[in-house]
């Protein structure tokens, strides 16, 4: 039965890309389709090799997947070579240095995951990838993509929780290796007339943060940005970016001087404030993979902080009826944290397991939290913010087990060796977010404590004054407007079983579901881009607010012909996925309601 099972599965996933051709001829023509492996529009090998010279032979043709070691009937079979790639397969580390994969496996449709017994083939997978090392790279990559009408995706490090670096039978631009480092002592932009008398750094599109944050610590200097190495910066800052250092410094894309942009139409450009103002506002927020690829940024960088950061959980039994009571309390004292310069990632937690002094077991639920406070080594400064926190938690119930565990940190970098994302990767995974401001915070303690309950809602305190009174160069960032009336970041998330369409769905559902109460809660807030709900409705607006219409236009002038596609991306309107292969919708149908169709477009995206 299982054998069956997963051969049905492999079969309807071949059947699935076949029948997308079929479909797409409902479209009138082939032209109405990006192109597609196997059909008659799809370049030929003459094609391909001409291309591949033309980029000095840095095209790489993937072959079986990685996961395809693990796979009797592969070519690449290999058990030894298995053993280590099974082992790896939950890390970061590989999926970054893999030219195909993803971190989060439902963006490859789950097409070739290590289990010996699942199914294996490159379906879910780019058809090629080229391993771009300079701007020139992906000029040639996109006039080929153009010229040819194939679909490109970007890949850095698959660090993405919208899968925007992934599409079957795709050609995939590979920045990863993009990877450069040059400090100023002051910066003057490409162009202009002025110096910005500011320490800088320019790194490549491909540069990851934990390499950036160690360099910049040997001369006492950092950025603003995220917490995990194996993050980089194209997609991270397009983004906007928020960090734990963004309630001291402002977002991450506050700090852009420059960016070299390779534009769809394949100008290699300079955006910054005296050139191509728009690119510059427009990349500063309004998502990757949209409006061009980011080949190089410069940064403004600061004195890195002195540091007292730690963790402080607060449990009481997830069965005791004051606990939710406990979570709305400690919710409603974010705004008191975030006024004193506190910040962190406050992780909720409904149903946390552990040893009791009876030899069984405790189900918990309450705060595990990582805080900050910048410029100090006191660790009694942090333990005063906190003090009447504790104090009242302690008097109103009791029975709270408290523990806190603070040190002092000489730097960042010393900090974040210490508390970088060491989560796993390598499963299927879907996020949801809300950005919260004050008065949403500031309602009834035991209302609240529901709202996050019934959202299964984390918070991370990453926004606040910083970014509040951020003054980014040539103006304002084109996040959503609401980023700078945030208080914190509330995410929630669901992990799902893969190959199990039936598993997927209720992920969604329970994604959009959960994140509902967070909207209810703030509905004149907005969400975050890199961390998203796949269902948002009216997610033009959720995720850039006033700034979408602008945003559209800039898309339509440096995209005319969407050689870029992601979703949910600016200007994406005009495209859905049929199958594996990306078609044209009738343009009346995305312009008469966007909130009606985002749903259901957004969900039905990935097969």
């Amino acid at each position: 039965m299982r054998v069956f099972t997963y051969q049905s599965i492999v079969t309807s996933l071949l059947v699935l890309a076949n029948a997308s051709s079929v479909r797409a001829e409902a479209h009138g023509d082939y032209a109405a389709c990006k192109a597609f492996p196997g059909t008659t529009d799809w370049p030929s090998e003459e094609s391909w090799t001409k291309f591949n010279t033309s980029i000095g032979g840095k095209l790489i043709e993937p072959g079986p997947p990685p996961g395809a070691v693990c796979h009797p009937r592969e070519s690449t079979f290999n058990p030894y070579q298995c053993a280590f790639v099974a082992a790896a397969w939950g890390t970061y580390d590989f999926h970054q240095n893999s030219p195909v994969s993803n971190m989060w496996q439902q963006f490859n449709n789950d097409t070739c995951l290590v289990g010996p017994n699942t199914p294996c083939s490159g379906a879910g997978y780019p058809a090629y990838v080229v391993n771009a090392t300079t701007a020139m790279d992906i000029k040639l990559s996109l006039d080929f993509a153009r010229k040819h009408n194939v679909r490109v995706v970007v890949k850095s490090t698959g660090h993405d929780f919208q899968g925007r670096s992934q599409a079957p039978g795709a050609l995939s631009i590979w920045v990863h290796h993009m990877q450069s480092y040059k400090a100023h002592d002051a910066f003057r932009p490409t162009g202009c007339n002025f110096t910005i008398d500011t320490h800088a750094v320019t790194v490549g599109g491909g540069s990851q943060l934990g390499g950036i944050y160690e360099e910049l610590d040997k001369i006492n200097r950092t950025i603003v940005a995220g917490n995990s190495k194996s993050v980089s910066v194209g997609g991270f800052l397009t983004g906007g970016g928020h960090s734990i250092l963004s309630p001291h410094y402002g977002l991450g894309a506050d700090h852009i001087l420059e960016l070299e942009v390779v534009t769809p139409v394949g100008d290699i450009l300079i955006a910054n404030e005296c050139q191509n103002e728009d690119l510059f506002w427009a990349m500063r927020g309004g998502g990757g993979s949209t409006f061009g690829v980011m080949t190089s940024v410069t940064l403004a960088t600061h004195p890195t902080p002195k540091i007292v950061a730690g963790i402080i959980a607060l449990y009481g039994l997830v069965n005791e009826p004051w606990v939710q009571d406990l979570i709305g309390y400690i919710a409603s004292q974010f705004p008191y944290l975030v006024s004193n310069d506190v910040s962190g990632y406050a992780f909720f937690t409904y149903n946390t397991t552990t040893p009791n002094a009876n030899n069984g077991i405790d189900i918990l639920s309450g705060l595990i939290g990582e805080f900050m406070i910048t410029d100090t080594q006191d660790i009694k400064d942090m333990q005063t913010i906190w003090e009447p926190i504790l104090t009242h938690i302690k008097t109103t119930w009791p029975a709270t087990v408290i523990m806190e565990s603070l040190n002092p940190y000489s730097s960042f970098y010393s900090w974040f060796t210490v508390f970088y994302d060491q989560g796993a990767a390598g499963y299927n995974h879907y996020v949801g977010s809300r950005l919260l401001d004050e008065k949403a915070l500031s309602i009834n303690s035991t209302t609240l404590g529901k709202v996050f309950t019934d959202a299964r809602a984390s918070a991370y305190l990453v926004a606040g004054k910083g970014v509040r009174e951020a003054k980014p160069r040539g103006g304002g960032l084109s996040v959503t407007p609401t980023w700078r009336r945030a208080v914190v970041h509330a995410v929630n998330g669901r992990i799902f079983t893969p190959l199990n369409s039936e598993a997927r769905a209720e992920a969604l559902k329970f994604v959009d579901n959960h994140t509902e109460p967070l909207r209810q809660l703030a509905p004149d807030m907005g969400a975050y881009v890199n961390e998203n709900n796949p269902g948002e409705r009216d997610w033009q607006h959720a995720f850039w607010g006033e700034n979408y219409e602008r945003l559209l236009q800039i898309k339509r002038t440096y995209d005319p012909e969407d050689v870029l596609w992601c979703a949910p991306c600016v200007g994406n309107e005009r495209w859905e996925q049929i199958g594996y292969r990306l078609c044209r919708i009738d343009e009346s149908s995305y312009k008469t309601d966007w909130t009606a169709g985002s749903h259901e477009h957004i969900i039905s995206q990935r097969y």
